[in-house]
């Protein structure tokens, strides 16, 4: 298709590009900026009057529910979802059921999202066999197959001893491996953060320390091994201060934070609200205001949604029966803009956040909105008011602590490969 982008206010973190300008696209390319090409005849022309055209977001944190849960959510409903939220490219965990451990599974869930014409997903190895702890993944194997890193994804840490021997298999092949950094003995059967709002609900307690220990004990092998390491969800302020001294001292770590946890805190529990229960949890506001100081300074690298769509009956459980997780996908944008909003933060580096800098951790070249470079992009509304709710909502959870919120800033294109894979106007539910 050819298609003309017109009077946008183009925004490219990458180069530094911003200014308004139009853009033409063709074979999956941009082939223009400012100028068609010679004898290009638009087939579609978007009028981006009033908006901002910028790389397609890349979310390395979503669950699709698949394979073996879509009870939980379909790939093609949680992929169309990602692309109203105008997400082009997005990471998957392995913790699926049957876990990522096996290339076939893996080879079959990048093959199905790819008939799909949607967002382009990059799966997340199993670290270990099943996610247990004990054996090594077969991690080469899995690499052949399409897994861009190696992760345990929410489940339990193996001791030191399989970390450390994860570590060194991984910085021989040059590996790069996530972890979600939580101490098992410290939180087992925790519920929320542990502090004053756990207290007066009557609920057991995640403690911070049950972060930072796991954030210490990777960092320390990490520092003895030489691995890359990318440390998903942190969720405390110490955690971000460990993280940025160990990058000071040379450590080969790179880290995030879920949009959530960097607007929320527990106190914004409530009286037993579902949809406050998250992994990690929501702690005090001095962790929250910690977490966005580490944005700031760029002790934290990006922000995801870590999406993780519950099925309505699991939500409407007691608070400690219910299932952790919400949906995001369609809220990284609004809320990232808000978080800006709310810092003085400039629109480019905002939006590095959930561009360019997941794409580096994916392990993808930086991609520029240039002549000659694939056309990934999100086309949004950043004055565009909307309720968060059923008619606005495309994911199969309908659970999130910002349900009935009023949220700024909406897509209304995402293109892939040069092909408009979802219109705001065209789709009836928004």
């Amino acid at each position: 298709m050819k298609l003309s982008i017109l009077n946008g206010r183009v925004i490219d973190p990458t180069s530094g590009f911003d200014r308004i300008e139009d853009l033409f696209l063709s074979d999956g390319m941009v082939s223009g900026v400012a100028s068609a090409p010679d004898g290009f005849v638009s087939e579609r022309v978007i009028d981006a009057s009033d908006k901002i055209v910028c790389p397609g977001l890349v979310d390395i944190a979503v669950r699709l529910g698949e394979s073996g849960e879509e009870y939980r959510a379909t790939l093609e409903r949680e992929l169309r979802a990602a692309v109203a939220g105008g997400i082009t490219s997005l990471g998957c965990p392995p913790d699926t059921t049957p876990v990522l451990d096996q290339p076939g599974l893996v080879t079959m869930l990048v093959d199905r999202a790819g008939a799909l014409n949607s967002a382009k997903i990059f799966p997340v190895g199993a670290m270990t066999q099943s996610l247990e702890g004990d054996y090594l993944a077969e991690m080469v194997a899995l690499k052949q197959a399409g897994c861009v890193a190696f992760s345990q994804g929410d489940s339990v840490l193996p001791n030191a001893g399989v970390l450390k021997r994860v570590m060194e298999y991984a910085s021989t092949f040059d590996f790069s491996i996530w972890l979600r950094p939580q101490e098992e003995f410290l939180s087992h059967n925790g519920v929320i953060h542990e502090g004053e709002v756990a207290t007066r609900l009557g609920l057991s307690g995640i403690p911070t320390i049950a972060e930072t220990m796991a954030v210490s004990i990777i960092l320390m092998l990490a520092k003895e091994t030489g691995a890359s390491i990318h440390l998903c969800r942190l969720s405390s302020l110490s955690a971000v201060e460990l993280v940025r001294l160990a990058k000071h001292e040379g450590v080969k770590v790179t880290c995030d934070v879920a949009i959530n946890n960097l607007h929320l805190s527990d106190i914004d529990i409530g009286f037993f609200d579902t949809n406050y229960r998250l992994t990690p949890p929501l702690r005090s506001t001095r962790d929250r205001e910690g977490l966005r100081a580490g944005l700031v300074d760029n002790s934290v690298d990006l922000i995801c949604s870590n999406h993780s769509p519950v099925k309505y009956d699991y939500k409407k459980l007691p608070l400690e029966e219910s299932y952790s997780g919400a949906s995001g996908v369609e809220m990284l944008l609004p809320l990232t803009l808000q978080w800006a909003r709310e810092e003085g933060i400039p629109l480019i580096v905002a939006l590095a956040k959930v561009t360019s800098a997941p794409r580096r951790i994916l392990g993808n070249s930086e991609r520029k909105i240039a002549v000659g470079e694939i056309a990934d992009l999100c086309i949004f509304d950043p004055e565009y008011p909307w309720i968060v709710n059923d008619n606005s909502i495309l994911s199969s959870g309908k659970n999130t602590p910002f349900w009935d919120s009023e949220l700024v800033g909406r897509v209304t294109h995402t293109i892939i490969d040069g092909e408009v894979v979802f219109t705001k106007d065209e789709d009836k539910s928004l």
